[in-house]
C-alpha cells in the first residue's frame, strides 16, 4: 500500500496529459506535507514519548533530521515533482538507488508502525503513500529523460519501490528480537516525515515550482493534518 500503492497512482497520472499533471500534482503535494507532519506530531511523537524521555526524543529526531541532510547532500534523498527538475542532471542508475534507500526507510517506518498499533500502520502507509506519488511520477520522468523506454522504466521503478517491502521485513525481524529499539525507529520515520515535509515539499509550495493557489494550499494542509488525526485511534 505504501510504495506499490504510489506507483500505482502515479501510473495513473502518467497516463494524463502535462498539463492535467502539473495541475493535478501540487494538490498532492499539500496535502501529502499535512498527512506527514499530522502523522509525525500527532500520532508517531505521542507514541514514542511513552516510552522514551522528551529529552531523548528531540535527541534522536535532531540525529535523525540531520541523517536526512546528509543522505540529500549526497544525491541519495531528493524529492523531484515534475519533468523540469535539477535532478535530470543526475545519471539514472542514481536515482533509482536513491529512491531503493528512500523506499526502504519507508518500509521501517511501516513496519515500526504498524508493530506499535494497526491503526498507526495504517496512517503510517497513507502518508508514504502520498507523499511518493509526486516524486514517483518525477522519478519515471528523470529515467525517461536519461534514455529508458516506458517498460523498462517502469519495471526498474516496481523494483526500487520493492525497498519498501525489504524495509518492513527488516523491521519484522529486527524489533521482534530487539523490541527496544522501536522507539528509536518511530522516532527516525517521524523525522523521516518532517524532513520531507519541511525541507522538500515545503519549499516548493512557498516558491511556486509547484503552485496550486495559496488557499487551497492551506484547506489542503489541513485536510492531510485533518486525515492523520482521524486516522491517529
Amino acid at each position: 500500500m505504501g510504495s506499490f500503492g504510489s506507483l500505482f497512482l502515479a501510473s495513473g497520472l502518467l497516463v494524463v496529459t502535462p498539463k492535467t499533471r502539473m495541475a493535478l500534482v501540487p494538490h498532492l503535494v499539500s496535502y501529502a506535507v499535512g498527512t506527514l507532519l499530522g502523522v509525525a506530531l500527532l500520532s508517531i511523537l505521542p507514541e514514542v514519548l511513552a516510552d522514551l524521555s522528551p529529552t531523548r526524543t528531540g535527541m534522536v529526531l535532531l540525529a535523525g533530521i540531520m541523517s536526512f541532510f546528509v543522505l540529500e547532500k549526497l544525491v541519495l534523498w531528493r524529492h523531484c515533482h515534475s519533468e523540469n527538475c535539477e535532478a535530470h542532471s543526475r545519471p539514472g542508475a542514481l536515482v533509482l538507488i536513491g529512491h531503493g534507500l528512500h523506499s526502504f526507510v519507508d518500509g521501517v517506518a511501516i513496519g515500526a508502525a504498524v508493530q506499535t498499533s494497526m491503526p498507526l500502520g495504517v496512517s503510517t502507509a497513507i502518508a508514504v503513500a502520498l507523499h511518493e506519488v509526486p516524486q514517483q511520477v518525477g522519478d519515471f520522468a528523470i529515467l525517461l529523460s536519461a534514455g529508458y523506454r516506458r517498460a523498462p522504466a517502469l519495471g526498474l521503478s516496481v523494483l526500487s519501490a520493492a525497498g519498501a517491502v525489504a524495509g518492513t521485513i527488516a523491521a519484522f525481524l529486527a524489533f521482534d528480537r530487539m523490541p527496544g529499539f522501536l522507539p528509536y525507529a518511530l522516532t527516525f520515520a517521524a523525522a523521516s516525515f518532517l524532513y520531507i515535509a519541511m525541507a522538500d515539499l515545503m519549499p516548493d509550495l512557498h516558491k511556486g515550482k509547484v503552485d496550486g493557489g495559496a488557499f487551497k494550499q492551506l484547506l489542503l494542509l489541513v485536510g492531510g493534518m485533518a486525515t492523520a488525526f482521524w486516522l491517529r485511534e
